[in-house]
């Protein structure tokens, strides 16, 4: 009985929620709204110039989104369907953010993980850096892992462990990260962004936690701010069908056509997030859309309602001291690191975080003007060609040149 209630109070609760999130008119929230509509030929001559098939935009302010608007097509292959708001898109690396970090930084808050820990407190044999003159070794921590700056590998070929060990084999993956792949150079040094990190942030989750990390986000960070629309689909044996939340499939984006001829659909993209990890899995595999990562943006700038304390975001949103100045990321997001191009040239780089996908996905949130940006593209389809950089970073600009009250 007792679980009965709770499961109908978190219903009630997630119900209330999804209600929660309001469209409003920017100029009541100190933007103008004629330069934010530049916007607009942005995104269509992207479209035009065959970069994308299509986009959906979202400005938040606050507690409201400003604008929110759908461009192009949401398919050309099988069909050509126009896009909607509604559509979902697979955010790629944006789920080391929204799936990965906000899960892992309730670990920390909770008292179950350190960020000065060292990751072979939780993977046994998990190798450290050794220096190749004097054969010094240096453990890498948990703080190297989500700031990239660790030293492993950028990535592994999905296809060779799938040849040596089958497909969808996580665990063998996990091995060959802890014992084979390449240290770079000394952790906290630099910065070499890794999936790696992130999928070894995964197990180590997941071996705290005793869930996977699609259940544990799904239980702990999207059902508690009432996300409708946002998920992992874990993959049955074809590694092609979800095995689970097929009525969501309707919504979602393809990505790259197959071999076969016919496009992902609800099957991650990354590879080896598909093909080791079954669609679970701690560097992609995160399904969402514009509504749904507007209250997510909307969260973080509210001090972490509901999913994280206030001082569990401040430690987010900050670049470690302890890391060579050079790394320049916070943990999970990136603030000053190489990447940090889709931010553009006008906001704060000291009070912004932001991160991509590789699909074509990205989230630039300013803290000190309390505002995001969500612009979710798919330009690997039907083709892995267009390049999307200078579009976030010029959309970003004019967001940031439409706000009046520069607070």
């Amino acid at each position: 009985m007792r679980k009965f209630l709770s499961l109908a109070a978190l219903l009630l609760c997630v119900s209330g929620l999804a209600q929660s999130v309001k469209v409003t008119n920017p100029k009541r929230c100190g933007m103008d709204p004629d330069r934010l509509s530049l916007v607009d030929g942005v995104i269509e001559g992207a479209i035009r110039e065959g970069a994308v098939p299509g986009a959906v935009l979202s400005v938040v302010r606050g507690d409201r989104i400003v604008y929110l608007k759908a461009y192009g097509n949401k398919s050309v292959v099988p069909d050509t369907v126009k896009m909607t708001v509604e559509t979902m898109f697979d955010l790629a690396s944006l789920s080391k953010c929204v799936g990965t970090t906000l899960s892992f930084m309730q670990l920390i808050e909770n008292g179950q993980v350190r960020l000065t820990d060292n990751v072979d407190r939780y993977i046994p044999g998990f190798k450290p850096w050794t220096d190749p003159q004097t054969g010094e070794t240096v453990d890498i921590t948990v703080r190297d892992l989500m700031t990239h700056s660790s030293g492993i590998a950028a990535y592994y070929d999905a296809n060779r462990i799938v040849q040596r060990f089958g497909a969808n084999q996580p665990d063998s993956l996990m091995r060959v990260i802890a014992t084979e792949v390449r240290r770079y150079f000394r952790p906290g040094t630099g910065f070499l962004y890794s999936c790696l990190n992130f999928i070894t942030l995964q197990h180590i989750l997941e071996n705290v936690t005793g869930q996977r990390l699609c259940d544990y986000a799904a239980e702990h960070v999207f059902a508690p701010l009432g996300l409708q629309h946002t998920c992992y689909f874990p993959l049955q044996d074809d590694l092609r069908t979800p095995a689970e939340h097929a009525d969501l499939l309707p919504l979602v984006a393809p990505t790259a056509v197959q071999a076969d001829g016919t496009p992902l659909l609800g099957a991650v993209h990354d590879p080896l997030a598909r093909l080791a990890n079954g669609g679970n899995s701690g560097n992609a595999g995160v399904f969402s859309n514009a509504e749904d990562l507007s209250r997510i943006c909307m969260t973080i700038m509210d001090g972490g309602v509901k999913i994280l304390s206030p001082a569990a975001v401040e430690l987010m949103c900050t670049i470690p001291p302890e890391n060579d100045p050079a790394v320049g990321r916070a943990l999970g997001w990136d603030k000053k690191s190489p990447h940090s191009g889709p931010r553009g040239d006008l906001f704060d780089p000291d009070t912004t975080l932001e991160h991509t996908g590789y699909t074509g996905t990205s989230i630039v949130i300013d803290m000190k003007t309390k505002t995001a940006v969500i612009l979710l593209t798919h330009r690997v389809h039907p083709v892995d060609e267009g390049g999307v950089g200078r579009m976030r970073a010029q959309v970003a600009n004019i967001v940031a040149s439409s706000l009046k009250d520069w607070r």
